[in-house]
């Protein structure tokens, strides 16, 4: 009996590549370094960000000065485009997610997150027209963890009150989330309705795992199970 359905977020609710991206080549364009140069701090501390141990705002400050091109004009509108790059994705959410959601409450079942994020994705989430469908929110910045460790995985069903078999996690894919999630006892789901040939997204088809091809082939899933 499924209680609980478990979602990643990016890839999977909502996706980076329906709207302009912001990331390192971007980023490193409006500072003027190379990407190379860009990314000696950038790729590096990429772990303390999703953790919350850094900042975006202290890594870009990092990168200015190390690079010589610190000017608060500079810092305030690399930090600004990328926080909107991150709400601009909330508008082009496929047009099944909500109902998909909807219908899910409707059955009196529990909604959950787990996410790998920074804080600057976090604070848009927690600000997105998604945030009230969730009953249990774990966001690897908050809580130190992050995907594939099964700790946040963990603590996601306790947050639920749920038992990780009465459970279905769907995600895209990326950070080895299926596999983690079908290690502790969860039913994984590949949500692959975001994915798109030709576009450098973080992760593939997985044929081991049963594939939603649209938000709403969850719902056939819960009914298969209940």
């Amino acid at each position: 009996m499924i209680k609980a359905v478990v979602f990643d977020m990016f890839e999977t609710l909502v996706t980076h590549f329906e709207s302009p991206l912001y990331m390192a080549k971007q980023i490193c364009a409006d500072i003027g370094i190379t990407e190379l140069k860009f990314r000696e701090i950038w790729d590096t501390t990429d772990e303390d960000r999703t953790l919350g141990k850094k900042s975006l705002e202290e890594v870009i400050e990092a990168i200015l000065r190390a690079n010589n091109c610190f000017s608060c004009e500079l810092f305030e509108m690399i930090t600004e485009k990328r926080k909107q790059s991150k709400v601009e994705c909330f508008n082009h959410i496929h047009s099944e997610i909500t109902p998909m959601l909807t219908a899910i409450k409707g059955m009196g079942i529990k909604v959950g997150l787990i996410t790998n994020c920074y804080f600057e994705e976090r604070d848009v989430i927690q600000n997105s027209v998604l945030f009230d469908y969730f009953d249990a929110v774990c966001m690897s910045c908050e809580l130190g963890i992050q995907k594939p460790n099964l700790e946040i995985f963990q603590k996601c069903t306790h947050a639920l009150a749920v038992a990780p078999e009465e459970c279905l996690y769907v995600g895209d894919g990326g950070s080895f989330e299926l596999e983690s999630a079908q290690e502790i006892g969860m039913h994984p789901i590949q949500a692959v309705w975001y994915l798109k040939d030709g576009i450098n997204q973080p992760a593939k088809r997985k044929a081991e795992f049963i594939q939603a091809e649209s938000p709403m082939d969850v719902l056939l899933e819960i009914t298969r199970y209940n």
